[in-house]
């Protein structure tokens, strides 16, 4: 274990010499590139060195990872002179000490303090940053710094809390909740001091946000006058601040996992910086240069993609594992090596990859028999791309998650149609 521990950590210290005002930079490149080139997890890797996840707060904005406006905007709502105020420099500045898990070498985490309404706080992560800044169209980081804690000591979901305010918004904005439904908040976008007293009414359950609390679905069901609409949530989950329109394979985890709404378990990205091809015999390997339409095309290579994230993601997980360092490369990283030192075993990857979808099986099975249909799952329809976007980073896009979810299910062996698992797939995995 201590050798092939010691052989990956050279990977871990690879330099970053950009600023952090040039993130917006790199975001706007990959935007208005045609071509797009496999990912490697050295580059992210560096960017947690430096700034943690925030370091691509500005990138994700320009590049059309990051939904704005409750899904509903674009970069071109949230421009470099708004987003300027996330900038990964201004949260270094505010950071007192780095904050490593437990041996890890990296120390993405952080304490911070400043100026504003907190003390020493955790450095926020970037879905907390930019579910409770961009999504809600609020610039003021003082206040997510805020927000953020708070959440963190009520033991709320900094994701859902700002997809449930930036739903609120669009709801008091339409004419569906109205300022007396608020006790007399102004849910207008951007408008931080509204935006707070909303999460603390959520957190405390008080008002309009004991209808809030339990987040976009749950409140939509309540609301009615067509709210579902604005409730961007997936079997009751709100996603994740990586769009499906920008890089389907998120779409795909988001709406097909037993566990939807994840962006942590897989991504056409996850799976060029994972290099599974390089340990896993079959693997389809990414061309070393494509156009950004191709991740359109629903083929069945895309398939064995997200299937084989799904199913290395389920071992990780199992094994306790750090995406982060996964993302890596599973050359450099020697997870299936790690497991068979650390059990005994003399397993191959494949495998292993093996027991990953007997977990992932597993759990499909577990939902069917407590009565969970897997197309109730499904992402909301604005997420999908249902219109497409008339302006943005995103603009035109449409993932067809109907044509796509088969030759998914197909892959781990269950009905193409309902996504049930076959009787004969539980009989190879030995599910009785």
């Amino acid at each position: 274990m201590k050798k092939l521990s010691r052989k990956c950590l050279k990977w871990v210290n690879f330099p970053l010499p950009l600023p952090g005002g040039m993130m917006a930079n790199v975001g706007t490149l990959l935007r208005v590139s045609p071509l797009v080139f496999p990912q490697d997890g050295l580059l992210y890797t560096s960017i947690l060195r430096k700034w943690g996840t925030g370091g691509l707060n500005q990138t994700s904005i320009e590049w059309g990872d990051s939904p704005l406006k409750n899904w509903d905007g674009s970069n071109r709502d949230f421009p470099t002179k708004k987003s300027r105020t996330l900038n990964p420099d201004l949260i270094k500045k505010t950071e007192i000490v780095k904050y490593h898990c437990y041996s890890c070498p990296l120390g993405c985490g952080g304490i911070c303090s400043s100026k504003g309404k907190h003390a020493h706080t955790h450095k926020p992560e970037y879905e907390s940053i930019l579910a409770l800044s961009g999504l809600c169209m609020n610039e003021d980081l003082d206040s997510v710094y805020y927000l953020n804690d708070l959440l963190n000591r009520a033991g709320m979901d900094t994701i859902s809390a700002g997809a449930t305010a930036a739903f609120a918004i669009e709801c008091y904005e339409k004419g569906i909740l109205t300022r007396e439904d608020t006790g007399g908040l102004e849910l207008t976008w951007g408008n931080t001091e509204a935006i707070v007293a909303l999460i603390k009414k959520m957190i405390e359950r008080e008002g309009i946000g004991d209808l809030l609390a339990d987040g976009t679905k749950a409140a939509a069901k309540k609301i009615g006058k067509g709210s579902m609409e604005f409730a961007i949530q997936a079997g009751g989950q709100e996603p994740a601040m990586h769009d499906g329109r920008n890089d389907p394979g998120f779409n795909v985890h988001y709406s097909l996992e037993p566990t939807p709404g994840r962006h942590t378990l897989g991504a056409h990205l996850y799976y060029e910086m994972f290099q599974l091809w390089k340990r896993v015999k079959g693997l389809p390997k990414p061309s070393p240069l494509y156009t950004k339409g191709s991740k359109y095309k629903i083929d069945r290579e895309k398939a064995r993609v997200a299937a084989a994230c799904s199913k290395f993601m389920s071992l990780a997980n199992g094994a306790g594992m750090c995406m982060f360092g996964l993302f890596i490369g599973a050359k450099r990283i020697p997870t299936f090596d790690w497991l068979n030192a650390a059990s005994g075993w003399t397993l191959t990857p494949e495998e292993y990859m093996t027991i990953g979808e007997r977990i992932q099986t597993l759990k499909q099975a577990f939902n069917i028999k407590h009565g969970i249909e897997p197309k109730d799952n499904f992402i909301s329809a604005r997420a999908l791309g249902k219109p497409p976007q008339k302006e943005g980073a995103n603009k035109g896009r449409f993932v067809d998650m109907e044509k796509l979810a088969p030759d998914y299910w197909d892959q781990f062996g269950w009905d193409k149609a309902t996504g049930k698992p076959e009787e004969e797939t539980l009989r190879r995995l030995n599910i009785k």
